[in-house]
């Protein structure tokens, strides 16, 4: 299908991949450019970028005019694109002794792998080029030299602001790799040494990170990129800044981001007279939030101006009532986007059963995950329990906005989740800014009708010197609850084959966490019930726990539930003591609450049941545990 020429919208695939045949540039002060692009509404011809200096570009990225013409705005998510030519064909076009790659860019949607200029393969070992990118918060630079085996990725320590010119500039001599934003240095490396180390079917790519496994488009602004075979000086990166300082200057500009929902609206801390909604929006935003008791939703309440990351707060509802709500998100100029009617209820009072989901370890695979949320959704529970790592990496946007909210938002509409922090979390700031907790939210209680949840952190020291242990000393002395539920991620016990030592090559392991283990006295002398874990990526449930032995009655029920999404983990070869029901597969788990009487049900991924666990409570604190 043919494409327009200079129209205000190109379209196209993904990336603008170089020809690979250029002449050289003249000689002039300062280093001789190789190839030097004015990307602009002139320079686009069909699905041709020319070029100021070097060889034409193949449009594979959809692309439309910005800047009054001056700039092209690069509009492509990640995808396919075309075949592009290879280094092996490049010749002299890419520098190997030494560089300078620069370019006028504004990020739009901040990724983890993003590229603005470069010719790099980053597959398993094979790690080979450079490229001139950007990653969630800040400019890269990354070079592999000859006398190395791996990439260096250089992170810039300046945060950049969506939508804002900055002018980058990567410079590498063969010895020393130095970023530059907006005329400062803002990194410099000496890991790399000898000259820029190829692989013969990188592609040479503008306007995305590529390489054989992976391709993520550009979305943001490009005025100009250029490529030189020296290695600047500071005096030369001052002088090129000073050209366009001026553009640096000018407000950040969202103008072109279309107006779309990130995340849908998912529920936080659902209480007997509140509830919180959040969800998040491409650019900055009013959201507001309409409820009611019917599916008009007649009341209103608007949050906070340019906001991407939305959460408002219901209060004054009514305990154990369902309610309707639905979201509005606005931006100035009045395009605004609506979301479906979705429905909840508020925390039930004292001694009104209840149910909830258990679901752990999502981490990378909303396909799992998404089937376990729809599995559990059937069950109707009033609430979900997430012992951690609901991600792969904590710190990578994507993995919350592409697995973790996508897999699990056809349950958490519904029901609000309470997690804890995994390993995987990493302490990241997005775990802070998509969750909705009482601080300090690494630490925090809750209570549903006649049971109290003590939410812990074991990526953090839990013993009693340190500021963890304190605070569930106390929270648990003062509980009043019939029901004392403890969730964490590290398992106290675990029969896992290799996580606490390899049981396939010697009969040493803790079979469990020692570092967290040391909270069970804690625990048994407070009278917890049960205590629910993730981090092995298995099912595995406990006999009755005290004093570090199986009993018949009056311990603590230690389960394992981190099959929920992540690379199934397998058990080791002998049966522990403490061991009553250990599965590899993916599952999830329903409790459900009637006074005295806990039924606890595990079900594979197919729905069907595979354990179950009643607790009956007598009136004083002792308690009888059957397997049925």
């Amino acid at each position: 299908m043919s494409r327009p020429n200079v129209r205000p919208l190109f379209a196209a695939a993904l990336g603008a991949v170089l020809s690979l045949l250029v002449e050289p540039a003249s000689a002039h002060d300062g280093p001789d450019p190789l190839v030097y692009y004015r990307l602009n509404a002139a320079a686009v011809e069909g699905e041709t970028l020319k070029a100021r200096l070097g060889p034409p570009a193949e449009l594979s990225a959809a692309v439309e005019s910005a800047d009054d013409g001056a700039a092209l705005r690069f509009v492509a998510e990640t995808g396919g694109a075309v075949i592009a030519p290879t280094v092996a064909a490049a010749g002299d076009l890419l520098p190997t002794a030494a560089l300078t790659a620069a370019a006028t860019v504004s990020i739009e949607r901040p990724t983890r792998w993003g590229g603005i200029v470069g010719a790099i393969s980053d597959d398993g070992e094979d790690e080979h080029g450079w490229l001139l990118g950007y990653d969630e918060t800040s400019f890269t630079f990354a070079i592999a030299g000859a006398d190395g085996v791996s990439l260096t990725y250089l992170k810039g320590r300046t945060p950049y602001e969506r939508g804002k010119l900055y002018r980058v500039v990567g410079v590498y001599d063969g010895k020393t790799m130095q970023l530059w934003v907006n005329g400062q240095l803002d990194a410099e490396s000496m890991e790399q040494s000898g000259p820029v180390r190829y692989a013969a079917a990188s592609p040479f790519v503008l306007g995305a990170y590529r390489d054989g496994n992976e391709h993520h488009g550009l979305q943001g602004r490009l005025r100009s990129v250029s490529l030189y075979g020296l290695a600047a000086k500071q005096k030369w990166v001052e002088h090129d800044f000073a050209d366009v300082k001026t553009l640096t200057t000018a407000p950040a500009d969202l103008s072109g981001v279309p107006l779309k929902l990130v995340v849908e609206p998912y529920l936080q801390y659902g209480t007997q007279t509140g509830m919180t909604v959040m969800w998040r929006s491409t650019i900055p935003a009013t959201g507001a939030v309409l409820w009611g008791e019917t599916a008009e939703c007649p009341h209103r309440v608007e949050g906070e101006a340019g906001r991407e990351i939305h959460e408002i707060r219901l209060t004054e509802l009514k305990p154990e009532t369902q309610y309707f709500y639905r979201t509005e998100t606005t931006i100035e100029g009045g395009a605004t986007v609506a979301t479906e009617v979705s429905t909840f209820q508020t925390a039930v009072k004292e001694n009104t059963p209840f149910a909830f989901a258990v679901i752990s370890d999502t981490q990378g695979n909303p396909q799992v995950s998404g089937q376990i949320a729809a599995a559990a959704w059937e069950h109707r529970p009033s609430f979900v329990l997430h012992p951690g790592d609901l991600v792969s990496t904590g710190s990578n946007a994507e993995h919350w906005t592409q697995h973790f909210f996508p897999g699990m938002k056809e349950l958490i509409r519904y029901a609000p989740f309470y997690p804890v922090l995994g390993n995987h979390e990493q302490d990241a700031r997005n775990y802070y800014d998509y969750v909705s907790l009482p601080d300090p939210e690494w630490f925090y209680t809750f209570r549903y009708g006649n049971a109290e949840f003590f939410m812990v952190d074991s990526n953090r020291n839990v013993g009693p010197d340190s500021e963890q242990y304190p605070l569930l000393e106390k929270a648990l002395a003062g509980s009043t609850a019939r029901w004392k539920i403890v969730c964490h991620h590290h398992p106290p016990y675990s029969s896992d084959e290799n996580d606490y030592g390899d049981l396939w090559k010697s009969n040493v392991s803790t079979r469990g966490d020692d570092r967290i283990r040391q909270l069970t006295p804690l625990y048994e002398k407070h009278g917890v019930d049960i205590v629910w874990n993730g981090h092995i990526h298995s099912y595995e449930r406990t006999w009755p726990i005290k004093a570090g032995r199986p009993v018949e009655r009056h311990g603590i029920v230690y389960m394992i539930t981190g099959g929920g999404g992540g690379p199934l983990e397998t058990p080791g070869p002998i049966r522990p003591s403490f061991q009553n029901t250990v599965r590899r597969g993916h599952h999830f788990c329903m409790v459900r609450v009637n006074g005295g009487t806990l039924e606890f049900t595990a079900y594979a991924l197919d729905g069907v049941p595979f354990d179950r666990l009643v607790i009956r409570k007598a009136p004083q604190p002792e308690a009888r545990a059957e397997a049925e």
